[in-house]
């Protein structure tokens, strides 16, 4: 999940802060130290993270792209320079161009807003953007919300109280409301000091940046590993009873299912799954991330050197073919597999599905699902090409029922037709003809093509007129019927009740003929 850093560079962040009467610094100052440990961290704990720094005033500029190089961002922070006003709504447009000429629209985005407060005065200040929200054309929307997945986390070099002192904590609520409620805005708690910001900063690495450490087991086998990007929370059945389920420190593997069985199944999100190093105190030393510093040979070495039961699995896997069901909570499952970034390199993956007993139709409950020596006979035969997947369902889907479909006019055409053809063999062939009228009309009023029933009741009635004197009585009477039917179930409130009831063969007291008495 790559993450922009939007440093707020205008006069207004210049102010000096007095600290503990002695020494003074500016609000840039204070801004630059939290963001210092924030990169700190980052490379710690977050080294696979993308990261771009952008300074903005009326203007904004790309200082830094996106880069895991947290040396070069802390150098060109420091290198920083004054402008002039704040104008917070060009800076969030060069953030969704800058994610989505990197990224596109579907990869998640975390955005850190690093500002004083101080939004602008007059024409382009955030005052002035969103009281203007309603008066725009297309092409000059607001940016939020962004038309990537994100979430917002708005970093005030200031106190609660001087924010709404100058009603600026509205506005920036505002910001997260129209980013849908996905983000947060930080405070300093006290005053303006060293101590307070690098506080608020810890809150937002906690929240955001605090990397998910779990244990992967396999019957007796286990291994320390970090999950990234971090899962994150999901919530099921929103609508009626939401509930919040949350990953699992203890991640149990449940089986192993070839990859042609489990196809290329809908998943909410992918993550990296690496292994932690951990020395023999039993205190973590690093993951199986290789970087070129001194401090990590150490670490390396114990997690090139340690038997790992995560490399096993990821070998495995990959010479197998197979892939891992894993279980992530109460009715909650996932899979790990084995994906090549390129020829040479390949890493464990784990693809989160949807929360449930039975995430993937075709595989059934994964509860019920069991290993292939306790089959009677191997479904499989001996022949790679056989596999006892999709299950299948014990009830008829509704799916499964024959619909109409028009998608050439002529299957419009060869369905009116077939109407036509069997109105000319009445009354012998009454029942086919109003099943076929009824089909017809059916898929007519859910496509609200009334002008069909329309045409369709004038062929009747001229279908009536043009009968032989030969004819039987009876198909007169049926044609004019089924034609006044259509005429109703076409016009006023009668539509809805149409939908749900079919037109029924109008009964007859004609003797010898097969619709006597329908």
């Amino acid at each position: 999940m790559p993450t922009v850093v939007l440093m707020d560079v205008s006069l207004s962040m210049t102010r000096p802060v007095s600290l503990d009467g002695v020494e003074e610094y500016q609000r840039k100052n204070l801004a630059a130290h939290g963001l210092t440990m924030l990169f700190e961290h980052m490379a710690t704990n977050y080294k696979l993270e993308f990261t771009a720094l952008v300074a903005f005033s009326s203007l904004w500029e790309l200082m830094v792209p996106f880069t895991r190089d947290y040396n070069t961002l802390q150098e060109a922070l420091s290198s920083m320079e004054d402008y002039d006003k704040t104008c917070l709504e060009a800076a969030l447009q060069g953030v969704n161009n800058i994610v989505q000429q990197e990224w596109g629209v579907s990869c998640p985005c975390q955005i850190v807003l690093v500002t004083d407060g101080a939004l602008g005065i007059g024409r382009g200040s955030l005052r002035h953007s969103l009281a203007t929200l309603r008066q725009r054309g297309d092409d000059k929307k607001f940016p939020l919300p962004f038309p990537f997945p994100s979430k917002l986390y708005i970093m005030c070099i200031a106190s609660q109280e001087e924010l709404q002192s100058t009603d600026a904590l509205d506005l920036l609520e505002q910001l997260i409301t129209l980013n849908g409620n996905e983000g947060h805005i930080f405070t300093v708690e006290g005053p303006l000091c060293l101590k307070n910001v690098q506080s608020m900063f810890g809150k937002l690495i906690d929240q955001a940046y605090s990397p998910f450490h779990a244990v992967l087991r396999c019957g007796h086998l286990a291994s320390d590993v970090q999950v990234f990007p971090r899962p994150e929370p999901v919530v099921t059945d929103e609508d009626v009873d939401p509930i919040q389920k949350n990953v699992s420190s203890e991640l149990d593997i449940v089986g192993f299912v070839e990859i042609a069985d489990i196809s290329s199944p809908p998943v909410l999100s992918r993550h990296l799954v690496l292994p932690i190093a951990v020395n023999k105190e039993g205190d973590e030393v690093g993951t199986g991330i290789t970087e070129d510093t001194e401090d990590d040979s150490s670490a390396n070495q114990i997690a090139g050197k340690s038997p790992n039961f995560c490399v096993l699995l990821h070998g495995s896997l990959k010479v197998e073919g197979m892939v891992a069901m894993v279980q992530l909570g109460p009715d909650w499952y996932g899979m790990l597999y084995s994906q090549a970034d390129s020829k040479k390199k390949s890493n464990l993956m784990m693809s989160l599905f949807e929360p449930g007993p039975q995430p993937l139709p075709w595989l059934g409950k994964v509860a019920l699902l069991g290993p292939i020596s306790d089959a009677k006979e191997n479904p499989y035969a001996d022949d790679d090409s056989k596999s006892p997947f999709p299950l299948q369902p014990k009830n008829k889907r509704s799916y499964a029922q024959n619909v109409t479909v028009w998608i050439k006019p002529s299957g419009l055409q060869t369905d009116v037709q077939k109407i036509l053809r069997n109105a000319r063999k009445l009354p012998e062939k009454t029942q086919t003809f109003y099943k076929e009228l009824n089909r017809l009309r059916k898929a007519a009023l859910a496509f609200g093509f009334l002008e069909l029933l329309k045409g369709v009741a004038e062929l009747l009635e001229r279908e009536c007129t043009l009968l032989p004197d030969t004819a039987h009585p009876d198909a007169a009477f049926q044609l004019s019927h089924a034609a006044q039917q259509l005429k109703l179930a076409s016009t006023g409130d009668s539509q809805y009740a149409a939908f749900h009831q079919n037109i029924m063969p109008l009964p007859t007291d004609f003797s010898g003929s097969s619709g006597d008495r329908i």
